[in-house]
């Protein structure tokens, strides 16, 4: 951690940090640019560049004060090329009120007002300095300040603001998109307080490759459902009888031909009740006064 300059109110929790931590948003590359040097904690025996997270929570907080004081959240422009960084783009203005340019940046823009893009922003947010270096470039030309979150070889030619962090892992980039957006809304008043903890989950900033979650709605839709369930266990129990509901156990109420019948459904008896001769005249002339009566 770095020596703490700001007030006590924009002190990180010891869970910001452990989530900065958890998605490994201080693992560095190899290589290092110049200007990226004071936001260096260490480098490792392998040669990899590790960032000063104190740094990083420090320009996240620096980065947020910026935004809220633009008055129209529409006139900050988030930007991401990499599809990494289009997911967390988009939900923070969503959030935030931003505009946002999710994929590839149409050159023109910011400079050519025939375009059918065309915008005027206040403020621009990159995601990484080398895929979005158009849209750098043409806020250079009409004098927008850029925040981008910069690794440590990142180019920071025309950048104003840098938030040192891994731009190259998913979970880095959507974990420090989540936490400006979170910081932005508690200082504009949506969240009372930092002791109040967001509704918003940290992964739904995260990237989710489309492949796999076509992979998993076709499984959910192999899944029987309850109907198909149901129907799959009458045929199965059909087909452990022989495919013939007479071969029954004997203790079943409907067994096959060969079990005891009752005296009253024979056939002695069911003829003898059922006599053209007897039952069914007794039953024409009983009905008549049944109906009378009633």
């Amino acid at each position: 951690m770095a020596p703490n300059n700001l007030p006590s109110i924009f002190n990180a929790t010891s869970q910001d940090i452990e989530m900065l931590l958890a998605a490994q948003s201080h693992i560095g590359s190899k290589n290092l640019q110049v200007h990226m040097n004071p936001y260096l904690w260490k480098t490792r025996a392998d040669g990899v560049n590790v960032i000063n997270v104190g740094k990083t929570w420090e320009k996240i907080v620096l980065a947020a004060r910026i935004i809220v004081a633009i008055d129209n959240p529409s006139d900050v422009c988030v930007i991401s090329a990499r599809p990494y960084g289009q997911r967390a783009v988009l939900k923070f203005a969503a959030h935030t009120g931003a505009q946002a340019i999710a994929g590839r940046f149409t050159p023109g823009s910011f400079t050519n007002y025939i375009t059918r893009s065309f915008k005027e922003p206040r403020l621009i947010i990159v995601t990484d300095p080398r895929t979005d270096a158009q849209a750098i470039k043409e806020a250079s030309y009409v004098n927008i300040p850029v925040i981008a979150l910069c690794d440590t070889d990142s180019p920071t030619d025309f950048v104003d603001v840098a938030i040192p962090t891994n731009n190259k892992g998913r979970h880095a980039i959507g974990c420090v998109w989540w936490m400006l957006a979170r910081e932005v809304l508690r200082l504009r008043g949506t969240i009372a307080n930092r002791e109040i903890p967001w509704d918003v989950m940290v992964d739904l900033y995260f990237y989710r490759d489309p492949e796999a979650e076509a992979e998993e709605k076709v499984e959910e839709e192999k899944l029987p459902t309850v109907e198909e369930e149901g129907a799959a266990a009458i045929e199965s129990g059909f087909a452990a009888t022989g495919g013939d509901w007479e071969a029954a156990p004997a203790g079943f109420a409907g067994a096959g031909a060969g079990a005891a019948q009752p005296a009253e459904w024979s056939e002695a008896a069911t003829g003898q009740q059922w006599d053209a001769g007897t039952g069914g005249a007794q039953w024409a002339e009983d009905a008549p006064k049944e109906a009378s009566q009633w």
